[in-house]
C-alpha cells in the first residue's frame, strides 16, 4: 500500500510539472568551464611555488530563462561552487507597463562586467578593482536604464569578537546607464548600515557602507576600450568583492573606517570569428582613517586571446600577474605569475 501511494505521489508531480511546463516556455541552458594554469608564486621571505592546476571552474552553470507570457519571466541558474550545487540566479520577474518588478535572487545593481579575465574562475578582475557587489536576494524595480533594490544586507563579512549584529534597514543600490551612439556610460551607488553592540559593555558601533562608481565602454569598429573607478567606506563590511582589506576596526569605544578605491582598465580588438585579444589592468587599495595607517593595495594584469573553434565552443590562453604588494602593517605580499587556457562549452 505504501509503494501504491507513492507511485501516485510521483505521478501526480510528474503531471503537475508537465502542465507548469507547458503553461510556459522553458529555455535551458548550460555552460561547461574547465580551468588549466601554472602558478608561479614569489612567496616574499618563504620558499616560492610553482604548481599545475586543473578543475571544474566554480561558475559551470545550468540553468533555464522562463517566459510566461509578455508580462511575467523568471530564470534559474545553478553553479558548481566547491563542487556542489548552488543557486546563482533564482527569480521572477513581472513587466507592470510603467516599469519591472523583480523578486529573487540575481546580480544587484552595483556590478559592472568590462573585463574578460578567466585566471581564478573568470576571476574578471572583480577582487582588483571591477565593481561587483555579488548576486544576492532582492526586490528590484527597474525603469528602462534605471534600477534601484533593496537587498538583503551582509553583517558576516564584518563582525567584531564578542558582538552582536543589529539591522534596522536593507542594502540600497541603485544604477543608471547612458547609452550613446558608439559608446555607454554607468553610474552606480550603494549604501548599507547596521549597528554592532558589544556583549560586554553593550557599548554600539554603527557600521556604516557606500560606494560610488562610474563606468563605461567606447567601440571603434572591432576595437574597445572600458573601465570603471569606485570610491567607498568600510566596502569589506558591505561584502564587496575586493581582495584588498577593506574594513572598519573597532577598538574599544571607537570604530575606524576604512577608505577605499579601485579601478579597472580594459582594451580588445576582434580579429575575426575565430580570434580576438583582450588585455587588462586592475587596482584596489583600502586604508584606515587614521594618522599612521598603511595602505593594503594590490594590482592584477593580463593578457589573452578567445580561440572559437565552433559555435559555443571555445578556449583562452592567458598569462598574467596578480600583484598583492603590501598589507596595511606595510609588509610585502606574495606576487603570482600565472599562465594557462580556459577551456569552454556553452550548450
Amino acid at each position: 500500500m505504501k509503494n501504491f501511494f507513492l507511485w501516485v505521489s510521483i505521478a501526480a508531480m510528474a503531471a503537475l510539472f508537465t502542465m507548469s511546463a507547458s503553461a510556459a516556455d522553458w529555455n535551458f541552458y548550460g555552460s561547461a568551464r574547465v580551468e588549466t594554469f601554472i602558478t608561479d608564486t614569489d612567496n616574499k621571505g618563504t620558499p616560492d611555488t610553482k604548481n599545475f592546476s586543473q578543475s571544474l571552474q566554480t561558475n559551470s552553470r545550468i540553468g533555464a530563462n522562463v517566459k510566461v507570457n509578455d508580462e511575467l519571466v523568471g530564470r534559474f541558474e545553478y553553479g558548481a561552487s566547491g563542487g556542489n550545487a548552488n543557486i546563482r540566479h533564482l527569480y521572477g520577474e513581472w513587466n507592470f507597463g510603467a516599469g519591472n518588478f523583480l523578486v529573487g535572487q540575481t546580480d544587484t545593481p552595483l556590478n559592472m562586467a568590462f573585463s574578460n579575465q578567466v585566471y581564478g574562475s573568470d576571476d574578471n578582475l572583480e577582487p582588483y578593482g571591477q565593481v561587483d557587489a555579488g548576486r544576492r536576494s532582492m526586490l528590484r524595480l527597474s525603469f528602462g536604464n534605471f534600477q534601484i533594490a533593496a537587498i538583503r544586507p551582509d553583517t558576516t563579512a564584518f563582525a567584531a569578537a564578542g558582538t552582536t549584529p543589529e539591522v534596522k534597514m536593507p542594502k540600497i543600490e541603485a544604477s543608471y546607464r547612458l547609452d550613446l551612439d558608439n559608446a555607454f556610460l554607468q553610474f552606480q551607488g550603494g549604501y548599507q548600515t547596521y549597528e554592532l553592540t558589544d556583549a560586554t559593555t553593550f557599548i554600539t558601533h554603527d557600521v556604516n557602507s557606500y560606494i560610488l562608481a562610474v563606468g563605461g565602454q567606447v567601440t571603434f569598429g572591432a576595437v574597445y576600450l572600458g573601465g570603471d573607478l569606485w570610491v567607498g567606506q568600510n566596502t569589506g563590511a558591505y561584502g564587496f568583492n575586493c581582495a584588498a582589506d577593506t574594513d572598519p576596526a573597532v577598538s574599544g569605544t571607537t570604530l575606524t573606517d576604512n577608505d577605499s578605491l579601485g579601478y579597472v582598465i580594459v582594451a580588445g580588438m576582434k580579429i575575426n570569428d575565430t580570434f580576438s585579444f583582450e588585455a587588462g589592468y586592475g587596482y584596489a587599495e583600502g586604508e584606515l582613517d587614521q594618522s599612521g595607517s598603511n595602505k593594503d593595495d594590490l594590482a592584477s594584469y593580463y593578457i589573452q586571446s578567445t580561440v572559437t573553434l565552433a559555435n559555443g565552443v571555445f578556449f583562452v590562453p592567458e598569462i598574467g600577474v596578480v600583484d598583492n604588494k603590501k598589507d596595511n602593517a606595510g609588509n610585502d605580499q606574495s606576487e603570482i605569475v600565472y599562465y594557462g587556457i580556459k577551456w569552454q562549452i556553452n550548450f
